[in-house]
């Protein structure tokens, strides 16, 4: 089987500016943030960014790397809302086209299935057609004529998901419950791309959990990043939890300019190494303090 092993300068290298981007993981959950962080390093620019959104779409937003967004939701699951997307989207910094989370999951179903759309009722009778005047509907061809909204296929020009265990050739393992849709956004996308905690003899999943978890197939694979930590600061279970600490410190701050320009330069001016080891001394500096708990 292919060697398929990449960095993360050699992911965002494949990536070019414009591209159709879809993020896997569920907002604040099982997030490839270590590829995200790369991109927010790199010089592209203009992307449409589809997702199940949580920080991955804020900090891209903050960044002013893209252009449009699609999405069901965005949001930190704890905290109800990104700050920076709230802003990109009030303020009219980015295109945004917002669909019933079910409506999302069947444009990717759609775009893995080589289709061009998919019906469904899912958005009639609500706001969803008139803030998407670009969607359709189709009449059934059989004898009930039902009038249905025809999702179109979202196609992806590349794809980035992060998974407990992967092997060398791409084939991945979700160890905690949430696999989600991740498989969706690889079968949408051209170019397929897998962040994972770490990397592992094909023989090794057997003892890393059952059958089930094995989500991703190498065939749905172009490369695959080892980056522990990789999905910080969102949850990557059973491996460790969502960091709210952090994300307390993320989202106050983004209320605050000098704040944020603080931010960046502590945990998003350096290269992965370096956001890991301020990650690790932010923790270590919050178990310290008369709020962490310590005695």
């Amino acid at each position: 089987m292919a060697d398929k092993r990449l960095s993360l300068e050699d992911l965002t290298g494949e990536l070019h500016s414009g591209m159709t981007i879809g993020i896997g993981g569920w907002g604040s959950r099982r997030k490839p943030m270590a590829a995200v962080r790369a991109i927010l390093r790199s010089d592209l620019s203009d992307l449409t960014v589809v997702s199940y959104g949580g920080p991955d779409v804020g900090l891209l937003c903050a960044a002013g790397k893209v252009a449009k967004v699609v999405f069901g939701f965005v949001t930190l699951d704890s905290i109800p809302t990104d700050p920076h997307f709230k802003v990109a989207r009030q303020t009219g910094a980015v295109e945004a086209m917002e669909i019933d989370e079910g409506m999302f999951y069947l444009g990717l179903l759609a775009a893995s299935q080589r289709v061009p759309f998919l019906p469904t009722r899912a958005g009639l009778g609500s706001d969803v057609m008139r803030v998407n005047p670009s969607l359709r509907t189709v009449t059934s061809p059989y004898e009930d004529a039902e009038e249905l909204v025809a999702m179109p296929a979202l196609h992806l020009d590349a794809a980035v998901v992060h998974v407990n265990r992967a092997d060398s050739s791409g084939s991945g393992q979700i160890l905690g419950p949430d696999p989600f849709f991740d498989e969706l956004f690889l079968g949408a996308a051209d170019r397929r791309f897998v962040t994972t905690e770490r990397i592992i003899d094909t023989e090794q999943f057997a003892s890393e959990g059952p059958l089930q978890t094995m989500c991703i197939s190498r065939l749905l694979t172009d490369g695959v990043v080892e980056t522990a930590g990789g999905a910080h600061f969102t949850a990557c279970v059973p491996d460790y939890a969502r960091d709210e600490e952090f994300q307390r410190a993320y989202v106050a701050a983004a209320s605050d300019p000098d704040g944020w320009a603080g931010f960046e330069e502590r945990y998003l001016a350096v290269d992965e190494a370096g956001y890991q080891a301020a990650t690790r001394a932010a923790a270590a500096e919050f178990a310290a303090s008369p709020m962490g708990g310590a005695k």
